[in-house]
């Protein structure tokens, strides 16, 4: 991945940020990008005080404007994109009975569509370079989650719009990679929507105990190096897209039960 052009949507913090200091310690030119520009200008910083030559772009994925303007500064400050991470994403926790169905279309909008945008976008350039598409899944795009319709319906669709693409490209050349990272330490629970939109503030489970960001973040640099089709993280993960497969009642008795037992659980 040295020299290589790595652009990262949602780099800001998270799997993102662990991703550009991954990728960037690896000699990769990382841009990443982020809705607030304060945000934005102080992750450049941190990136860049690391030895790690960055660019970032105030852009919100879900607008298709800001994915071309992405594209427009990332090859005038470096003249190609050789990958492209989809890993920007909202999370969202509430019953569907109760939950207000914008809060599924704003789910969908950033977790789906934004990585249909960024990608439409950035293919022109990555077919060019043969490079990589990754799209930042997870375990809920192969199993439900209870509590989490719109999450998980998100995740489903961004798995088979990457398998229509790989599909589309198998003699193009390039490399698409579905990451499904089980749960992993990050801001994406404090931020997930309740009922009515608003975050929840905070996570309903114990992060200390959970795999790291900077783990996740060496799984898929390494998957993405290795061309890899389909990263599924984290022994729980494995078994849960494995139970799902071959024993899928048994799957929603035991993910029931998993989920009932986070703190303040929606679940009755």
């Amino acid at each position: 991945m040295k020299d290589k052009v790595v652009i990262i949507t949602g780099g800001t913090s998270g799997i993102g940020k662990a991703l550009a200091l991954e990728f960037g310690s690896k000699g990769s030119k990382v841009v990443i990008t982020g809705r607030n520009q304060d945000v934005v200008t102080e992750t450049v910083r941190s990136l860049k005080g690391a030895g790690i030559d960055t660019l970032g772009v105030q852009a919100d994925v879900t607008v298709p404007e800001d994915n071309q303007r992405m594209v427009g500064e990332t090859l005038a400050a470096y003249g190609r994109i050789d990958v492209l991470i989809n890993n920007a994403g909202i999370s969202m926790r509430a019953l569907f009975e109760e939950v207000d169905p914008a809060v599924i279309r704003k789910v969908m909008d950033v977790n789906f569509f934004g990585a249909v945008y960024a990608t439409r976008y950035c293919l022109g350039e990555i077919i060019r370079n043969k490079g990589s598409v990754v799209g930042i899944s997870s375990i809920a795009g192969f199993r439900g989650l209870p509590a989490r319709t719109g999450y998980s319906a998100s995740k489903f669709a961004l798995n088979g719009f990457l398998e229509s693409l790989r599909t589309e490209l198998l003699h193009s050349g390039v490399h698409v990679l579905t990451a499904c990272p089980g749960f992993t330490a990050s801001n994406i629970r404090k931020r997930s929507l309740t009922v009515d939109g608003s975050a929840q503030g905070e996570s309903p489970r114990e992060e200390e105990k959970i795999m790291t960001a900077e783990e996740c973040a060496a799984h898929i640099y390494r998957a993405t190096v290795r061309r890899k089709r389909t990263l599924v993280l984290t022994l729980q993960g494995k078994l849960a897209v494995f139970l799902n497969k071959w024993w899928p009642s048994l799957a929603d008795r035991l993910v029931y039960n998993v989920m009932k037992k986070e703190a303040n659980t929606p679940i009755r």
